[in-house]
């Protein structure tokens, strides 16, 4: 069984450390508060239009009173915010269908989703198990440990060298991976990233596909403690498949949903300012320079960038939604990913070289 750093067959278990984006873009797509990021790209479009404005081979005023272009650049502006608020709708409405239905749809929704919390109570050996989404994956990461450590222990009595070796380093992998992300997930609150971030973290798709592994190939010398140690191991892992994708299935539409809110609000002004530097403003009457260039310049960047606001905040939100998504599209030990490792991934003799598509869903 290899180790965890880079030049060893297991990938890495933060997300961060899986991803070969530099940190600044990692940051950006994932991490950061979308508000923030909203912000970064508004700052974009106002400092682009002003340099462009300024490298521009003629002055800019006499470009922005050169025919009509503010009249069709903000005619362009109202038509595509007001396209753009219609297709939110419908996306709100999309994300609402989902909970709307015939009671007999809402009674079988229930029932799956209270058949999957008595599974998870039956391993957890709990009564209940917890409500909230944080707490609840934290006592399915909590369960893997345990029975990692379980494993760790039914193999200390077998003789076999390489078995040991193998062992001990999956189980040390569990136990490190599993207290970062039960340490991160204390006290997160749902509808924040921390939650389905920190799920994220939790590489169980490489340590099932190592788990499953490692009990096939020495399937003939596990005694039974050991194989039944494996195959409840096994049962952990795959219970936190299925949760982590519903959380994070309920995190998108909560997330759709802030985001379909947040434009219908921020559209209002934007269409305002469009509006207003379509009808009441006219470049020649600003005299004043500031930096030697025309006022003018300054103002109808600013305006753009205002109108241009829903725009920002849509590609903010998109952008982290459509890179979980891309991270995660396969449940279980699936190979999607490039990875730079050289190592014999599947369990005959397709070979990984590196470079090629390799990895374990996220």
């Amino acid at each position: 069984m290899p180790d965890s750093d880079g030049d060893s067959g297991q990938p890495s278990d933060t997300m961060r450390q899986r991803v070969p984006e530099n940190s600044a873009k990692f940051w950006f797509m994932l991490v950061a508060d979308r508000w923030v990021v909203t912000t970064l790209i508004s700052a974009a479009i106002l400092f682009g239009v002003i340099v462009f404005g300024l490298v521009a081979p003629a002055p800019p005023f006499r470009l922005l009173t050169n025919g009509d272009p503010l009249e069709t650049l903000f005619q362009a502006i109202i038509g595509a915010t007001v396209t753009g608020v219609t297709l939110v709708l419908t996306l709100s409405q999309l994300v609402l269908s989902q909970e709307q239905g015939p009671v007999g749809d809402q009674r079988e929704r229930m029932e799956g989703a209270m058949s999957f919390r008595r599974d998870v109570e039956d391993v957890i050996q709990e009564p209940v198990s917890p409500a909230q989404p944080s707490a609840f994956l934290r006592s399915l990461v909590k369960l893997t440990r345990r029975r990692a450590q379980a494993v760790q222990e039914a193999v200390d009595d077998i003789d076999d060298e390489n078995l040991a070796e193998q062992v001990e380093i999956y189980v040390d992998s569990v136990e490190q991976n599993a207290d970062a992300v039960t340490s991160n997930l204390e006290g997160a609150q749902f509808g924040e990233f921390d939650v389905v971030f920190s799920a994220l973290n939790y590489n169980y798709s490489w340590k099932l596909y190592a788990a499953r592994r490692i009990r096939a190939e020495y399937e003939d010398v596990l005694t039974d403690p050991a194989t039944e140690a494996f195959e409840e191991l096994v049962d952990a892992l795959e219970l936190f498949g299925p949760a982590r994708e519903h959380f994070k299935t309920l995190y998108f539409q909560w997330e759709l949903t802030t985001l379909s809110r947040t434009i219908l609000f921020t559209a209002v002004p934007a269409l305002i300012v469009a509006i207003g530097m379509l009808l009441f403003f006219e470049v020649s009457t600003i005299t004043s320079t500031t930096f030697g260039q025309t006022d003018a310049l300054y103002l109808v960047a600013l305006a753009v960038t205002i109108s241009l606001l829903p725009f920002a905040i849509l590609l903010s939100y998109i952008m982290r939604i459509v890179t979980v998504t891309k991270r995660t599209l396969a449940i279980g030990p699936f190979v999607l990913r490039e990875t730079d490792r050289e190592r014999d991934l599947d369990w005959g003799d397709t070979e990984t070289k590196s470079g090629d598509s390799a990895g374990i869903d996220d």
